[in-house]
């Protein structure tokens, strides 16, 4: 049966007003999402509405059940500690159904779902400046403080194998060996550049799973996509207010978290730069990051915690490389493109990046130092 259109999905869900507006708003690479406008004689209410993409979650119920959960412990953290707080830390809500569900599923099988706005907050594709960057640190480190006595066994694992490189290396190699894969491995001397890249720093994929094997590092609640984008800093007082796209919030090691944030933060260039000549990572903003990040989250994080930091900037610069390479050696199937080369560029911005964190290791390590040097 044919989809419904937007305006019929609209108004299945639970918002007050007539539905004036809806239309694509966001970057995001996985799911479709919408910005709806509702109006009533006397108010305006806007929604997140979006379908979820089941090629990639191919369990979206389970994704509904851990936004459930997630919420509504982070809201009641939110509440009680909102007196002490320095600013209005915000998470979206999920906007039930007219039926009383969390999700609409449609008669073509789609599934949708509805959020909350955080109202007069805006995200940036990269860092502004190490302000930005700090409250970023914030952002993160506040997530983690509120759900850091969430057992990670209240939430299911809706993407099994996310954020574990080794897997990530595994799925490569088997792409890599296959027909189609091999063919484009040898298409270009870039190509094969990479895939030489990749060869020299095979030992580090395993570098925190295997510390979580020997019990040097713990499985906690982690947001599973943290990049600058998916952090919004409040129009009205500069402040970092809220993180979103929850999908990926799952159980796993905080240092991937950590690491990809800075991957992200770190490159002023950007994921999708076509001039590696200005791909580097920012050791001064990696400094305000870290500042903002630690002050948040010093009280739960473990010495073994610490020890693994820096080892978390270089790998997740590798593992989000590893992953655009393999998409498009598979044929461009998980992440969105814009033509047959764009996942081997992103490919190209992450390794250069890696190789920048890599040369700038001593000087990484004291920022994070004294970072915990701080009261």
């Amino acid at each position: 049966m044919a989809a419904p259109s937007l305006e019929e999905v609209a108004a299945r869900f639970e918002v007050p007003g007539r539905l004036v507006m809806i239309a694509p708003t966001g970057q995001g690479n996985v799911n479709d999402t919408y910005l709806a406008v509702f109006r009533t004689a006397f108010s305006e209410h806007r929604a997140i509405i979006q379908r979820i993409n089941t090629r990639v979650f191919q369990r979206p119920r389970w994704i509904m059940a851990n936004l459930r959960v997630l919420t509504e412990h982070v809201h009641k953290r939110i509440e009680r500690e909102a007196a002490g707080s320095d600013r209005i830390w915000q998470l979206p809500r999920v906007i039930p159904c007219k039926n009383g569900r969390d999700y609409y599923r449609d008669a073509a099988g789609g599934y949708w779902r509805a959020l909350t706005l955080i109202a007069s907050a805006a995200s940036h594709e990269r860092a502004q400046g190490a302000e930005h960057a700090l409250e970023a640190g914030s952002v993160l480190g506040q997530f983690h403080h509120l759900v850091s006595d969430l057992s990670p066994r209240k939430l299911r694992d809706t993407l099994p194998g996310f954020h574990r490189t080794p897997e990530y290396l595994r799925r490569y190699d088997r792409t890599a060996a296959g027909a189609a894969g091999a063919s484009r491995l040898r298409a270009s001397s870039e190509s094969r550049r990479l895939g030489a890249f990749i060869e020299a720093r095979r030992p580090i994929a395993g570098v925190l799973e295997s510390a979580l094997e020997r019990g040097e590092l713990a499985l906690r609640l982690i947001h599973g996509d943290p990049k600058v984008s998916n952090i919004l800093i409040d129009d009205l007082t500069g402040k970092g207010t809220s993180i979103i796209d929850l999908d990926t919030v799952k159980p796993g090691l905080i240092h991937y978290d950590f690491g990809d944030a800075l991957r992200s933060i770190g490159n002023p260039a950007g994921e999708e730069t076509e001039d590696l000549s200005q791909v580097r990572f920012d050791t001064e903003l990696c400094e305000a990051f870290a500042k903002g990040y630690i002050a948040r989250a010093r009280d739960f994080l473990t010495p073994g915690d610490r020890r693994y930091l820096y080892a978390s900037i270089r790998l997740l610069a590798f593992e989000l490389g590893l992953r655009f390479f393999e998409d498009h050696l598979a044929g461009n199937r998980y992440f969105r493109v814009s033509s047959g080369e764009h996942n081997l560029r992103r490919a190209r911005v992450q390794f250069r990046l890696c190789e920048s964190i890599e040369a700038r290791e001593k000087s990484i390590r004291a920022v994070l130092d004294s970072a915990f040097s701080r009261p």
